[in-house]
């Protein structure tokens, strides 16, 4: 535990927070920048006296409980949060599953590709995030449960609407290989997380294609770049696949476009008009 450095970052944290931004009122007697010692330590659920003497570096060292509540009351940065673990000696504890809050930068991102289906993925395969494009070629997520949102369920247990396999894919086959070797890889990973062992449960139990992949703990898997979808409205789309990895997230985004010019991009063309809506039927 560092304790000087510890205390010069607690401080530098507290005295650029404004009592507006926690919703506190300023007062006409404030003196120094930022929050007093007293706040914060209200907001942080501790005692002002041990948070004074974390400033003045003489506490011993905080528990985990008390960090996360000194980094909810100082609004940390996800870096600024292990930042402040490090100092306190204590590195952050690993995520117990996968992360499942996407960061607004990326949501932002999603809508600014009109002409492009995007999702995010966990890295259980779950879809997170996805837009409007993206439901209009594969489903309105929105109005799917939150289990039918996984895609290893989807591929080896279903629903298959249609008669389809994962919204019709030409690749379902190879993304259900691909997809178990990167689900052992993330369960090794995740090895306490309840979900997940619950999800290969199931998968075990409902799919002997899954038992054989899973059994060969086969962990390495090639990226897919081309895959058709068959619509059933407008038919077959080829699209090129690109991901972009979140690596502090363990996440994915995954990119559709189709070649300029080409009848797949006609066809998304039409879908992002079309939407989620089904096409009516003369």
């Amino acid at each position: 535990m560092d304790r000087r450095e510890l205390a010069d970052f607690l401080r530098s944290r507290r005295e650029r927070i404004s009592p507006a931004d926690v919703g506190l009122p300023a007062g006409p007697r404030r003196r120094t920048p930022g929050l007093r010692r007293e706040e914060v330590a209200q907001l942080a659920y501790i005692s002002t006296e041990y948070y004074t003497r974390l400033e003045q570096g003489r506490a011993p060292c905080p528990s985990r409980e008390v960090l996360s509540g000194l980094a909810r009351a100082l609004r940390l940065s996800d870096p600024e949060r292990a930042h402040l673990h490090h100092l306190a000696g204590a590195p952050p504890a690993p995520p117990a599953g996968p992360s499942r809050e996407v960061r607004q930068s990326i949501l932002d991102l999603l809508h600014r590709l009109p002409q492009a289906a995007a999702t995010v993925l966990t890295a259980s395969f779950e879809v997170i995030a996805w837009n409007d494009l993206a439901a209009a070629l594969m489903e309105d997520f929105s109005a799917t449960p939150r289990r039918d949102r996984n895609l290893v369920r989807r591929v080896f247990l279903g629903p298959h609407r249609d008669g389809h396999r994962l919204f019709g894919v030409s690749d379902a086959d190879r993304f259900a290989t691909q997809s178990a070797q990167r689900l052992r890889a993330t369960v090794a990973r995740y090895p306490d997380d309840p979900e997940l062992a619950e999800l290969v449960r199931d998968l075990l139990a409902g799919s002997a294609r899954f038992r054989e992949l899973w059994e060969s703990h086969d962990v390495s898997a090639e990226p897919t770049l081309v895959k058709t979808f068959r619509h059933p409205q407008v038919g077959p789309i080829t699209v090129n696949c690109d991901v972009l990895d979140i690596t502090d997230r363990d996440q994915r985004v995954i990119i559709y476009t189709a070649e300029p010019g080409s009848p797949s991009e006609q066809a998304l063309r039409l879908l992002s008009v079309i939407g989620t809506q089904r096409m009516a039927v003369g």
